[in-house]
């Protein structure tokens, strides 16, 4: 299947909101699931939607591209949803999470 730019780009995008929908829905999943999971959580894409808009030559920063993507400020969100992780989850994270 072909697909213009234009198109791929507007699918993209679609998706892309869609992830973001789901995962504003499934605020119990905490942050350190995800990365211990998929390798990558939501502030991951909140740094890769900054990085794009920066090289663009928009001026992001890291709470308004968080915000973009939780949906509200970062520290409400952390406030409403965030809980302390446990033991299983940072051991699983020291074991997973990217050597520098």
């Amino acid at each position: 299947m072909e697909l213009s730019d234009e198109q791929r780009v507007a699918f993209e995008a679609a998706a892309f909101r869609r992830l973001l929908a789901h995962l504003r829905e499934r605020s119990d999943v905490q942050n350190i699931d995800l990365m211990n999971l998929a390798g990558f959580c939501r502030n991951c894409l909140s740094n890769w939607y900054r990085e794009a808009a920066n090289e663009a030559g928009v001026a992001m920063d890291k709470e308004q591209s968080r915000e973009l993507v939780y949906g509200m400020p970062y520290d409400a969100w952390r406030t409403l949803h965030q809980k302390e992780a446990s033991t299983e989850q940072l051991a699983a994270f020291e074991i997973s999470r990217p050597k520098e």
